[in-house]
């Protein structure tokens, strides 16, 4: 069964543009996205879409076909960044400090588009879709308290899907990668300890930051190395605090910074690396120190089978030229990694061009695309379903 879902997109786009600037124009920070949440139940309730509110501002949207099937989640992100909006436009950021920077505005538009696509299809419909609108994606993540509120079940779903605006591809386009995609997050704080002493007299000290300097040196050999051999791998130091004044050898050193890594493995050895580093800059210096390293996000890894699909339903629907196999994965993160530990599924970029990049104070993709997002992720979604 085809649908032109881009036919029928188009001539909802003016509904698309105002949930859009409604969005843009009242940014909210992640788990304080009330307005969105109230906005997004309220229209999905008006297409007769079962809602639930799992926790806080999680809102879980329940789309029933008329013919037995599977089940597939859509996943769009809500939450806003802490920036001062620049882009100068009539529906720009009433809440100061606050701007829809990364495109979750046009995410949540464009997954309601397809929501309204998919249940006026709903009589031909094969199966469930439930459509997951997740809060705070860029602060400590709420996919995985999705998941863990049971939003992949009940019913059990059988794929996921999911996409980010991408002003690197040229608008209008589908950008899809084959496994790996966005690079796991590591957070890391090393603290090492010596001993303080006049600077006149560093032998009688241990100086902490001396050993420090080797952490950050040797983190840049330490990735070219890790690179060579597990593909790329970022490793930046970003912060060094250390010493009291200009004539006092530095009893205590603090470092912190990122592991970004692709796949599980390279990120096991990524950490584990970074520990013995620390340690030998530590111990050749006669220091002692301490390292904590968090899990951030685990990266998204696509599996194969449904990125095919979503690559075919994109071809389908925009024709082949206009679907790109992005050549090389990014070492930016996503929470979406979560959900593709958990069930199989695809995340995909949607092409908006400009010269802005993401998380900038002048990031704003045209609304003109939205109804091409709206579309892609039905038929996505449409031929997911109907491959049972």
């Amino acid at each position: 069964m085809y649908i032109d879902f881009l036919t029928r997109a188009r001539e909802i786009e003016p509904e698309l543009t105002g949930l859009r600037h409604e969005i843009h124009r009242f940014p909210e920070p992640g788990n304080a996205e009330e307005r969105t949440a109230r906005l997004i139940e309220a229209t999905l309730r008006a297409l007769n879409i079962e809602t639930q509110r799992p926790f806080g501002t999680a809102v879980v949207g329940t789309l029933r076909g008329e013919l037995p099937g599977k089940c597939a989640a859509l996943r769009a992100d809500m939450d806003a960044l802490p920036i001062l909006e620049a882009t100068g436009a009539a529906f720009t950021s009433q809440t100061a400090g606050w701007m829809h920077a990364c495109g979750h505005d046009f995410h949540v538009a464009a997954a309601l588009g397809a929501a309204r696509l998919l249940s006026e299809s709903k009589v031909r419909l094969r199966g469930t879709i439930k459509f997951l609108f997740q809060p705070d994606e860029e602060g400590d993540g709420g996919a995985q308290r999705m998941i863990d509120a049971g939003c992949l079940e009940s019913p059990h779903v059988d794929a996921v899907f999911g996409a980010h605006v991408s002003p690197d591809l040229p608008a209008g386009t589908v950008g899809i990668r084959y496994g790996k995609f966005y690079a796991a997050s590591n957070p890391f704080r090393a603290v090492i300890h010596g001993k303080s002493a006049h600077g006149a007299e560093p032998e009688r000290g241990i100086d902490a930051l001396y050993a420090a300097a080797g952490v950050v040196y040797g983190s840049r050999a330490l990735a070219k190395m890790l690179s060579e051999k597990n593909g790329r791998t970022v490793i930046s130091v970003c912060t060094l605090h250390a010493g009291s004044a200009e004539n006092v050898i530095a009893g205590t050193a603090e470092l912190r910074g990122m592991i970004r890594t692709l796949g599980p493995a390279a990120r096991r050895e990524a950490v584990d690396a970074i520990r013995n580093l620390v340690g030998s800059a530590a111990q050749s210096a006669g220091a002692e120190s301490e390292v904590d390293i968090r899990w951030g996000y685990p990266g998204v890894v696509n599996h194969d089978e449904y990125s095919r699909l979503a690559e075919n339903a994109a071809r389908q629907l925009l024709g082949c030229t206009r679907v790109i196999e992005i050549p090389e994965p990014t070492m930016t993160t996503e929470d979406f990694g979560y959900f593709l530990e958990t069930r199989p599924g695809c995340f995909y970029h949607i092409g908006v061009g400009g010269d802005a990049p993401l998380h900038s104070p002048h990031f704003l993709p045209e609304d003109t695309f939205l109804p091409t997002a709206s579309a892609v992720h039905a038929a996505v979604i449409s031929l997911f379903l109907e491959s049972n």
